[in-house]
């Protein structure tokens, strides 16, 4: 059983793998409802798979509503909740299309979804302080352990060593990481790279290339991690 700090507590989701077939955890979709259909097409996904994603379901791309709507109205779609989405919440930022009723499902989402072996969270952990003392803004927006912050590293997944085995987004990856105890999936779909899913099952990506121009952004925020240990 997992410690947490009574925060996340109240806002995590254990699910029983044994329940489902075929188990996937998707990537950082951002509003790219249709990259999301091609890649639930490639993995043929029915009604007994599993799909669990990494947050930021919204905000960057054209259709955040849409997004919203298939993981709402599908039983077999689970979320955490990413940066992005508490952005809109706290009304930092509006995202066209989504409305109230949308907000809601967004605001009843978990921070951490969690299976045997396995945590799902939208940015990671912090190697130097234990679970339960990892607050809801750590979970949604660890990132580089330098002193310097943003996009310095070294970045979390450098030094931790679990376990759990934990599967995240948020950091942008030219390419997705696989560790022993991390699994990097946001390989950047909203800025024209690839919408990535882990086969949980079998240890393997799956991924689709963004069919659009993408969102601009800079190359120091996009990393290019160290996959010699992979």
């Amino acid at each position: 059983m997992l410690d947490f700090h009574p925060d996340v507590a109240e806002q995590y989701l254990r699910l029983d793998l044994d329940a489902w077939d075929d188990v996937y955890v998707v990537g950082d979709v951002h509003g790219c409802r249709e990259s999301l259909d091609r890649l639930l097409g490639t993995l043929d996904i029915g009604e007994e798979d599993l799909v669990v994603f990494v947050g930021d379901l919204i905000r960057k791309g054209p259709d955040s509503a849409g997004v919203v709507e298939l993981l709402r109205d599908s039983p077999n779609m689970y979320s955490v909740r990413g940066n992005n989405e508490e952005k809109v919440l706290r009304g930092e930022t509006v995202v066209e299309g989504l409305d109230e009723d949308h907000r809601e499902w967004l605001r009843s989402l978990p921070v951490a979804i969690g299976f045997d072996g396995g945590l799902v969270v939208h940015a990671g952990v912090d190697p130097r302080k234990a679970l339960a003392e990892h607050t809801v803004d750590d979970l949604q927006n660890v990132r580089s352990l330098s002193p310097a912050g943003g996009y310095e590293g070294p970045f979390w997944y450098d030094d931790y060593e679990g376990p759990p085995r934990v599967f995240f987004g948020h950091t942008v990856l030219e390419r997705p990481l696989k560790r022993e105890w991390a699994v990097g999936l946001d390989t950047g779909c909203v800025y024209g790279g690839s919408l990535t899913a882990y086969d949980v099952r079998n240890g393997r990506y799956r991924d689709v290339p963004s069919k659009r121009g993408g969102v601009s952004r800079s190359d120091s925020k996009i990393i290019s991690p160290d996959t010699s240990a992979d």
